[in-house]
């Protein structure tokens, strides 16, 4: 977390340095520094987390590796996907009853969701400096997966502990329209950072034999939400 905010603080101090120029160019395309039609490069995000809290027993955990490959087929103009495999466990633990006697129940829910995830966009960037560029993305992401709902009850008396096991499997597919604001910079000719700011978008997510899906609206631009890549250049 550290190394990500120094990358973001020396990102957006290089962004000051040339507000008036990004002015320029974000409300008259004045600058002329530009990507060449046909450069290719590679990319990718790899994302692990891992939360408890140990007041309520919920425990989360979520992963992601989603390698990205993108070609410019105007300046500054790029189309692209990426290709990748997304999982995350819920962990929950209710209790019922106990404030009176030595009769409980506990209830323990993991809730598991694996998915292979392919993301098309299209990115158009704006010339701050000529290693420095401001961009914005569009993408649809799509995914198909399993969700797994696991529930082990346990049933406490005075004469012992009775326990039921439960599996259910559900089928799923999602789909979203995202937009990400974000920063290039070039720290060479094949080597720049990244960093997305927030995301504004629409995801539809619908389980196998069920009638109606959930929707989701996500709108945010904070510091929390920044994401960092790193991107391999094939220069022209």
């Amino acid at each position: 977390m550290r190394l990500g905010l120094f990358l973001l603080f020396i990102i957006l101090k290089e962004t000051m340095k040339k507000l008036l120029i990004a002015g320029a160019v974000a409300l008259f395309g004045l600058s002329d520094a530009q990507i060449k039609t046909g450069t290719l490069y590679l990319s990718g995000r790899a994302d692990f987390s891992q939360e408890k809290n140990n007041n309520t027993e919920i425990k989360n955990q979520d992963f992601s590796v989603i390698p990205t490959v993108g070609v410019f087929v105007a300046p500054n103009l790029a189309i692209g996907t990426g290709i990748g495999y997304a999982e995350n466990r819920r962990e929950y633990i209710d209790i019922f009853g106990g404030w009176v006697s030595y009769e409980y129940t506990k209830y323990k829910s993991v809730i598991k969701m694996n998915a292979f995830i392919a993301a098309p966009f299209i990115r158009k960037y704006w010339t701050l400096s000529d290693n420095l560029y401001f961009f914005g993305q569009l993408e649809a992401p799509i995914q198909i997966g399993k969700r797994t709902v696991e529930v082990q009850k346990d049933h406490t008396t005075m004469v012992g502990t009775y326990s039921q096991y439960t599996s259910n499997e559900q089928k799923y597919t999602s789909f979203g329209v995202n937009v990400k604001p974000g920063v290039d910079y070039f720290i060479s000719n094949n080597w720049t950072i990244e960093a997305t700011i927030g995301e504004f978008g629409y995801n539809n997510m619908k389980i196998k034999d069920q009638e109606k899906g959930t929707d989701d609206l996500n709108f945010g631009l904070n510091l929390s939400s920044v994401t960092f890549g790193i991107k391999y250049v094939f220069a022209k």
